[in-house]
């Protein structure tokens, strides 16, 4: 069955009110022109780098972030050397580099890199034989990236203005695709994930922290666009987006739970809706979890 015009309006629809709500989150980090100590995470406490993002309350990053997120976020190590503004622009709910086993000379992208933190991890991950490159359709992230680029003196980066529907890189250009809380902001999360295997070279790997049902959400809610903004609306069941994956042409589909959401998160994250619509999918015995997404595309041979 084809696209249906609705189906596009309704995407096209999404698609903007996200681009909106995360200019809105890159303008208000470069508006802050914070300092390096007040994003890092505190040794010791738990205290995530996703504190201090309440400017932008639906993004997919809880603000005032509960002790039990850093595990699953950035160290110190990590973003230490990193500017602040990547740092206090990111909006993920995992750390995907740190669990992509990226190795030297190796090419990476990032599907939705917001304001650049993981493409910069990435680029130090994979040294300088290797390259990260970042894409994203709104253009305050993008300049947010490129500064931070800039500052960070990394030279194996580049950003890519386009969506992820439609990555703007030739075929087989890429050893891993990661991404961060993003896929579940599209409304084609198929052609998502096609997109992702066509770029991968074979044997290559896909690698990305996103959001995810376990049991089912009200249609209502899934026809929110305020709850699909804050990443609770597009969150795929599990079975479907393996699904998708093994559609796509992947194998090697494995899913694990790093964060299990309660109301009161989603309340942070998506206001008093989010919260409602959360307790009547716990009501039911389901549940909304960041998860960590590993799949690869077959050898060649």
């Amino acid at each position: 069955m084809g696209v249906t015009g609705s189906d596009q309006a309704e995407g096209e629809r999404v698609r903007e009110a996200v681009r909106e709500r995360y200019a809105s989150a890159a303008n208000a980090v470069t508006s802050r022109g914070v300092a390096a100590e007040s994003v890092l995470p505190t040794t010791g406490t738990g205290a995530s780098c996703c504190e201090g993002v309440s400017a932008t309350p639906s993004s997919c990053c809880t603000p005032a972030a509960p002790a039990d997120v850093s595990r699953d976020l950035y160290s110190v190590d990590e973003v230490s050397a990193l500017p602040p503004a990547a740092v206090l622009a990111s909006l993920g709910c995992g750390n995907p580099t740190a669990l992509a086993e990226l190795k030297p000379g190796e090419v990476v992208l990032d599907l939705g890199s917001g304001g650049g933190i993981d493409v910069l991890l990435s680029a130090r991950r994979v040294g300088p034989t290797g390259f990260a490159y970042g894409v994203d359709m709104t253009d305050e992230m993008l300049e947010l990236a490129a500064r931070n680029a800039t500052q960070a003196q990394a030279a194996n980066v580049k950003f890519l203005k386009g969506t992820i529907e439609e990555i703007p890189l030739p075929a087989e250009a890429v050893d891993v695709v990661i991404s961060n809380c993003v896929i579940n902001l599209s409304a084609d999360k198929g052609r998502v994930l096609r997109e992702a295997f066509r770029v991968l070279r074979p044997g290559g790997r896909f690698a990305v922290s996103d959001v995810v049902v376990e049991g089912a959400l009200p249609d209502d809610v899934r026809r929110s666009t305020e709850l699909w903004v804050g990443c609770l609306a597009g969150a795929l069941e599990e079975d479907t987006y393996r699904g998708l994956l093994v559609g796509a042409g992947f194998e090697g589909v494995g899913f694990e739970v790093t964060r299990d959401y309660t109301p009161e998160d989603a309340g942070q994250v998506a206001g008093a809706a989010g919260e409602r619509a959360l307790a009547e999918v716990h009501e039911g015995g389901g549940r909304v979890v960041s998860a960590f997404i590993r799949a690869r595309k077959p050898a060649a041979g």
